[in-house]
């Protein structure tokens, strides 16, 4: 088995407690700004913890990969520099588009290359 890669041990905790029989994790990952708590992957789809709801109400989303049409680096600078200058992805399903900001751009370059990796397979 892979080592399940993640941030906060609570957060791994919340994802493995609502998975389906045979779901593994892959990552769960903590997520800055506002909106979004974190964002975990397992190998049936993305999960995003939406804090944006009034009265500090919390969704988790799940996301199965077969409904994901696109996954986006998102940067507020030129692509000059690196593929992966970014640390935020975008997700979209259908007409909502979720986007995601993490510490360090290797976690959003992660998170990118497995959904990328599920939705082209």
């Amino acid at each position: 088995m892979t080592r399940v890669v993640y941030d906060r041990k609570e957060q791994y905790q919340q994802i493995e407690s609502g998975l389906m029989p045979g779901e593994q994790i892959i990552a769960v990952y903590d997520a800055i700004g506002t909106g979004t708590g974190f964002l975990g992957l397992t190998d049936k789809r993305v999960i995003v913890q939406d804090k944006s709801f009034v009265g500090k109400k919390v969704a988790i989303t799940s996301i199965p990969y077969g409904k994901v049409s696109a996954v986006s680096v998102v940067s507020n600078k030129s692509f000059a520099g690196s593929f992966f200058s970014s640390g935020a992805i975008a997700i979209h399903v259908g007409t909502h588009t979720y986007e995601v900001e993490f510490r360090g751009d290797g976690k959003a370059h992660h998170v990118h290359n497995v959904i990328l990796h599920y939705i082209t397979g």
